[in-house]
């Protein structure tokens, strides 16, 4: 089936943001605060990779999670609904607008042939993905950025919104530059008349290889529509900007935050379910959506650990949770939901 064509909107910037701009030096965009990449070195967490007897990957094949097409053609209920493609990819139908972040089909790798393959498939293929009106890609790791998704989305009008300096990835793949708005911290772009995006600080790195580390940016977005709120945390380990996100732009109807691929060799660039239930609670959000977990093999935790571990500090906090199965279009209703598919 053919990619579908979405009208391309010609973005507006907003530079009145209190959030500062991303800082470089030389080459190299810096964190908000001082941040470790590696505790203990590579030789040591590669054998802690290879010898640890968690279970990683479900002893047991998990899906496959088709998705719906005709659940598109309807707008949700309640203006806001939710497809969770696994990982960090989620579709996003807001307030009459539909956002595609982070799609990832292949392994996170940077071959095809080794690497971390998806637990699942991706549940909708891009050929089928209903017309879209903005796509997000947070940065340029290979489980948020993936040249085999990007060629398949390279056809059609949709325009991207990406983090400084990421474009040049998309345009070697054959995506125009005319779709791509590279976007910096504080930078809010708008999507029609009703619908903004805005570029927000995150704790984490870049880069897809050894030699070109932090080249470019990587950021959260604040997402609001006419009638709701989200925050899309993509990778971010805790720090106190989460507050300052919250004051400027919160309170968040859903804020979407990594719970999985934590780890004591890496704690100031992911954040983990007790962070980030840290990180709801400082954005001013309402109802909280564990994301980048369940679909990859990333780290030393067992795979239903971030999602169970969630669900503990969520009821140790008072946080309400929003929890759809992989694939399928869920209505967001402003409460705490469970489809307990991992179980």
């Amino acid at each position: 089936m053919a990619l579908q064509i979405s009208t391309f909107f010609v973005p507006n910037f907003n530079y009145m943001s209190a959030i500062q701009p991303a800082k470089r030096i030389g080459k190299e965009f810096q964190n908000p605060i001082p941040t470790g990449q590696m505790k203990g070195g590579f030789f040591k967490i590669l054998w802690k990779f290879m010898t640890a007897k968690e279970e990683r990957v479900p002893a047991q094949p998990i899906g496959p999670f088709p998705a719906d097409v005709n659940a598109y053609k309807t707008p949700p209920e309640t203006g806001l609904r939710v497809t969770w493609m696994g990982h960090s990819s989620v579709l996003i139908e807001i307030d009459g607008k539909r956002i595609l972040t982070d799609p990832v089909i292949g392994r996170a790798s940077f071959v095809q042939w080794a690497g971390p393959k998806r637990f699942f498939e991706y549940p909708l293929p891009m050929g089928q993905m209903p017309p879209l009106d903005a796509i997000i890609i947070s940065h340029d790791h290979y489980d948020h950025l993936d040249v085999l998704a990007m060629k398949q989305l390279a056809n059609i009008t949709t325009p991207f919104y990406c983090s400084l300096g990421v474009g040049a990835h998309l345009e070697a793949w054959g995506i125009a530059k005319s779709r791509i708005t590279e976007m910096d911290w504080g930078q809010t772009a708008s999507v029609g008349n009703d619908l903004t995006i805005t570029a927000t600080p995150a704790r984490h790195f870049s880069g897809r290889g050894v030699t070109n580390r932090n080249q470019t940016l990587w950021s959260s977005f604040v997402i609001k529509g006419s009638r709701h709120n989200v925050f899309f945390g993509a990778d971010s380990g805790w720090f106190p900007g989460f507050s300052d996100i919250g004051n400027q732009f919160g309170p968040f109807d859903l804020t979407m935050l990594e719970v999985g691929a934590y780890g004591e060799g890496w704690p100031d660039i992911h954040m983990g379910p007790d962070h980030a239930t840290n990180a709801h609670l400082a954005l001013k959000g309402k109802v909280m959506m564990p994301i980048h977990w369940g679909t990859f093999n990333l780290a030393f935790h067992a795979w239903r650990e971030p999602v169970e571990k969630a669900i503990q500090f969520a009821k140790e906090k008072d946080i309400q949770l929003f929890l759809p199965k992989p694939g399928v279009a869920t209505d967001f209703r402003g409460g705490e939901y469970s489809s307990n598919w991992w179980k």
